[in-house]
């Protein structure tokens, strides 16, 4: 690439992050990384990417700085502070964080970062491991559309979808809706499932009506595989999944919405999570996929039957 090409430094190589930087990489963009984990980031280095010990030494030597970390909290670990990417940034470069967040905390780092005549995008993505891989993200973007038109190239070897969808925290609002969509889907085919077998539907009778319906999303569809072989691979924490979920869009970093307690006491408590929901007589399984994992068994409490759900180690780290 041209000298006019930006350097990039990426904070957070775990599951999502580092396929991201790996493409980055392989497009020929100069590549920095910062990771918690230094196995995660010698890695990349076997790669080609170069490596720092904080995410402040990282934005000094970056021209556009991407961040895919965890949650609220991660995010504000590694922008702000004494040795945060705020405090090292240069005056006219952009941070892209690629987090799932709350549309608050992406408008805060905006504020803190134009301070310092930094640009920010909150850019979340949608897809899983597979999507970070081949390039085929989707990316809701919010932030300065100046901004986004000069990093839509990188942002290109992503994805093959970014939307620009308004100012700071669109992009992070837009994320929470479609999670809401797709957690609530998942549910919706567990209840769907169970209903019809407790009331003496064959299970394989009636995943084929329903897949010559229009009524499935993709990703439900994707799941007809898993309930007709009763085989559910685990591939994203359900933790992450109620952070989709369950936050409120107008609240500060770390709020929740109050009905997801349980739920969230639940999932760390030895891996496993039970939500609430009315459902059937005996245990069944959709399975998980980019946004959740093993979403669907259905098991008799009394009286109160619950959706039970398995969550295993996060794949997505920083």
């Amino acid at each position: 690439m041209s000298d006019t090409t930006p350097r990039l430094g990426f904070i957070g190589a775990g599951g999502m992050g580092s396929r991201m930087a790996s493409r980055l990489l392989a497009a020929g963009y100069h590549v920095t990384v910062y990771d918690r984990s230094r196995d995660r980031s010698d890695a990349l280095r076997k790669a080609g990417a170069g490596v720092v010990g904080s995410p402040r030494e990282l934005a000094t030597v970056s021209d556009v700085l991407l961040s895919s970390v965890t949650d609220d909290t991660a995010l504000g670990d590694v922008m702000y502070g004494e040795h945060g990417a705020v405090s090292g940034a240069a005056a006219h470069s952009t941070i892209v964080d690629l987090s799932t967040v709350r549309p608050t905390t992406s408008r805060a780092l905006f504020v803190a970062a134009r301070d310092r005549d930094v640009d920010v995008l909150d850019a979340p993505v949608s897809g899983s491991l597979p999507q970070a891989k081949e390039g085929q993200l989707v990316i809701f973007v919010g932030g300065e559309k100046s901004a986004f038109d000069r990093t839509a190239p990188l942002l290109n070897v992503l994805g093959s979808r970014v939307l620009h969808m308004g100012p700071s925290g669109s992009g992070t609002l837009t994320k929470l809706c479609a999670n809401t969509l797709l957690g609530l889907g998942f549910e919706a085919l567990a209840e769907a499932v169970v209903l019809g077998e407790r009331e003496g539907l064959s299970r394989e009778q009636l995943l084929a009506a329903l897949a010559h319906t229009t009524v499935l999303s993709p990703s439900q569809q994707s799941k007809i595989v898993n309930l007709t072989r009763d085989e559910y691979p685990s591939s994203f924490p359900l933790r992450l999944m109620f952070k989709g979920l369950f936050v409120d869009p107008a609240a500060g970093a770390g709020a929740v919405h109050r009905d997801a307690g349980n739920s969230r006491s639940g999932a760390g408590r030895g891996g496993r999570a039970r939500a609430r929901i009315p459902s059937a007589q005996r245990r069944r399984r959709v399975g998980g996929d980019a946004n959740t994992r093993g979403v669907g068994a259905a098991k008799d409490h009394g009286d109160r039957p619950t959706i039970t759900v398995g969550v295993n180690t996060p794949s997505k780290a920083h």
